[in-house]
């Protein structure tokens, strides 16, 4: 049994600023960073200079050197990294989404649930502090029966460069649904208890990005203007799960309101609003102690590195080898890619749809 993180050989898959990132959370966390794979040579010379390991251009030659990897790479090349890893056995962090289609993503699963590598996807939100004090409450119930979340993660001006991986249907799979909607969409299943989903109804729409007059503040990397763009800017959905449980969702790139990232678990004795950005924390609930009045309880958390965090549980549940429950799983992103695709199908045919079947 492996009983430390630095005898953990680890390997990147995808050497871009998301890879960079999660290789400078190795190093702090003493885990061992074996080498990295892209098909980028500029990539490569790059983060071989900067960590001092073994790059490579064929991931095969990568996986024979490590124990785990960290999988990186823009969302359709996810299948074909993370399938050839389970079938080494070797353990798998897959950064969000699952796939860039459902059928992709349920390929992804079926690989991990024959593999003896344990396997988890990149839902950090999950282990940022504000939303462990408010699963910790739900669980414990001091909310009661949580039966409705409303889910906003909102940017008021956040489109990547037109033109880029992220807004090209072919290679994202989606735009901002796909995008910061998978990350709404699982932090709400997960506060729930990730209940079955039964149908969803929404609409995804391209409002900004095909425009070529429109003021994008916050867009990063080169812009090819909108011809570069076919994909959605925002969407909005319903979610309707077992047991009468539901969720409101509103994701966008770009919008004309304030941005914001405020998610509300609502319980039949508490409530609890919360912004995943800032960490702030309330709580809402009522009482008749005394005279009927209404009480809101600011609470205070620390803030944290939630990607250091994501890691640190990764690899103590290797070591663990599964004497730990594990969460995070597979399945649950399979659950959020089949939302996904349910609330593109029910914007592109114009009505509900049942998932599932």
């Amino acid at each position: 049994m492996t009983r430390d993180r630095a005898e953990i050989e680890t390997g990147i898959v995808g050497l871009g600023n998301i890879g960079q990132y999660h290789a400078e959370r190795l190093v702090d966390l003493g885990v061992n960073l074996a080498g990295g794979m892209d098909v980028a040579a500029e990539a490569r010379t790059r983060f071989a200079r900067r960590y001092d390991v073994d790059v490579y251009d064929d991931h095969h030659e990568l996986y024979d050197t490590v124990d785990a990897v960290i999988i990186t790479t823009p969302n359709k090349y996810h299948e074909e990294y993370a399938i050839d890893a389970f079938e080494r056995g070797l353990h798998v962090l897959l950064e969000k989404p699952l796939g860039h289609s459902i059928e992709s993503a349920e390929r992804i699963a079926d690989a991990a649930a024959t593999s003896d590598g344990y396997a988890m996807v990149g839902f950090n939100n999950r282990f940022a502090n504000t939303v462990r004090v408010v699963k910790n409450r739900i669980d414990r119930g001091d909310l009661g029966t949580v039966t409705h979340l409303e889910a906003n993660y909102v940017r008021r001006r956040g489109i990547p460069g037109r033109g880029s991986w992220f807004t090209r249907r072919q290679v994202a799979g989606g735009g901002a649904l796909i995008d910061l909607g998978v990350h709404a969409i699982d932090l709400a299943l997960y506060l729930l208890g990730y209940p079955e989903v039964e149908e969803v109804s929404g609409i995804a729409r391209s409002e900004f990005g095909s425009r070529e007059e429109y003021a994008y503040l916050d867009m990063w990397a080169d812009d090819a203007g909108p011809e570069g763009f076919d994909v959605d800017d925002s969407a909005s959905a319903f979610i309707r799960c077992a047991g009468n449980r539901t969720i409101s969702l509103e994701v966008a790139w770009a919008t004309n309101r304030p941005a914001t990232h405020e998610f509300v678990a609502r319980g039949t004795k508490s409530a609890a609003r919360f912004d995943l950005l800032d960490g702030d924390l309330t709580i809402h609930s009522a009482s008749n102690i005394g005279p009927d009045h209404l009480e809101d309880t600011t609470i205070e958390t620390r803030q944290n590195d939630t990607h250091t965090d994501e890691q640190r549980e990764f690899f103590d549940r290797i070591i663990s080898e599964g004497e730990r429950e594990r969460g995070n799983s597979i399945e649950e992103a399979l659950a959020v890619q089949q939302v996904i695709n349910g609330i593109y199908r029910s914007s592109e045919e114009g009505h509900t749809i049942a998932i599932g079947e």
